[in-house]
């Protein structure tokens, strides 16, 4: 639905190796070359940049003992990530603009352009990776331009899995709950969400059934911002974020994507630009929703809320961020804490998301934790990081 951001075509990174990575219409800005929105699913907004952020600008107000982010240079100062797979402290995936899928196995100190052949002129917007070597990529857009391709040697070679034929369908990003059960997330078609399923581990897919999907409201959609409008929690439990209508919701199915309940969320919405652009779970009953409005000096009150039950149910945090976000990861093993990405700042919860402190003005457009405790951020001009604590 939206495309947070403009999606203008940037230049794909140099082949060799790089050194030291109105609803649907108005999400679909966020993808495509929209005046600055994110994309349909909305990619976030293209804000202007601001260059590589300073230690002391990543730290923000908070000083040194807070954690930080250690920028790594990706060589590719052209390309938006709002795709980011953190596998490790050592190996994490990028996928952006331009078609451009980037690979670090040494913690940042170089990148290889693992790009899929003749995806140029695609946006990259999700990436999900396995380990060093498997990893899947979706391309979103409307008709063709979305797409899901999967690789098992490290990039070297790509298999398109799936490519959408449906012109009126619009794919924003996708979820795995292990190595072969995932989902994808589109727009409403005939008034419904859709969802693709696979069970091999993203090399098929097929269109789920519509039943057990509750009617989408006027000009509800998704945003494609940070490849984390649709996430997982165990081997079953799925949620998906929207925005652009009258309430900004959170869709939550426990049978893999068959059937799906709504509630709504506190964060605004009631206009294409609004609503929850990213979800984060700890287990299947603990998250945290960000959001706001991408538009750039818009104001973005109750911008993060917070649920117990599933989902079923979400509070405003009592100290949101301050502005607009469109990423967040919970630190692992951590029961209470939290990080919120955006193109003003990083911002920290210590206490399960009800209170949130900045701790850095660098712009990021999406954040992941590993299993290992390393966190990485990615977003505008090439712009990676992994935390310093």
């Amino acid at each position: 639905m939206r495309r947070l951001g403009n999606t203008r075509r940037g230049g794909r990174a140099s082949r060799p190796v790089v050194t030291a990575v109105a609803c649907a219409a108005a999400l679909a800005a966020l993808t495509l070359p929209a005046a600055g929105a994110p994309g349909q699913g909305r990619p976030g907004p293209e804000r202007g940049s601001t260059g590589p952020a300073s230690p002391e600008q990543e730290r923000g107000r908070t000083g040194s003992a807070s954690p930080r982010w250690a920028p790594r240079d990706t060589g590719a100062p052209q390309v938006r990530f709002r795709g980011l797979a953190a596998v490790d402290r050592r190996t994490a995936w990028l996928a952006g603009t331009g078609g451009t899928v980037l690979r670090t196995t040494d913690g940042g100190a170089s990148w290889r352009d693992v790009s899929p052949p003749g995806a140029a002129g695609l946006e990259f917007r999700d990436v999900t990776a396995f380990d060093a070597r498997r990893a899947v990529v979706l391309a979103i857009g409307a008709g063709e331009a979305s797409r899901v391709y999967r690789t098992d040697d490290g990039g070297t070679t790509w298999t398109e899995s799936f490519r959408n034929t449906d012109p009126r369908a619009f794919y924003d990003c996708l979820a795995f709950f292990d190595g072969r059960h995932g989902l994808a997330l589109g727009d409403p078609v005939d008034g419904r969400f859709r969802v693709l399923s696979t069970a091999d581990g993203g090399r098929s897919w097929s269109l789920l059934p519509t039943a057990g999907m509750p009617p989408a409201r006027d000009g509800e959609a998704g945003f494609a911002a940070s490849g984390q409008c649709l996430v997982t929690a165990g081997p079953r439990d799925a949620w998906l974020a929207t925005g652009g209508g009258p309430h900004a919701r959170v869709l939550h199915s426990a049978d893999r994507g068959l059937t799906w309940s709504a509630a709504d969320t506190p964060v605004p919405a009631g206009d294409p630009a609004r609503g929850v652009f990213a979800l984060a779970f700890r287990d299947r009953a603990h998250g945290v929703a960000v959001g706001g409005d991408y538009r750039a000096g818009q104001p973005s009150p109750r911008s993060a809320a917070v649920t117990a039950d599933g989902g079923r149910t979400w509070r405003p945090a009592t100290t949101p961020p301050p502005g607009y976000r469109s990423g967040a990861a919970w630190l692992p093993y951590s029961r209470t804490e939290a990080l919120a990405v955006g193109p003003t700042g990083t911002d920290l919860t210590t206490d399960g998301g009800h209170t949130w402190r900045t701790i850095g003005t660098g712009s990021y457009d999406t954040v992941a934790c590993a299993p290992d405790r390393s966190c990485w951020a990615a977003g505008e001009q090439g712009r990676v990081a992994r935390l310093e604590r």
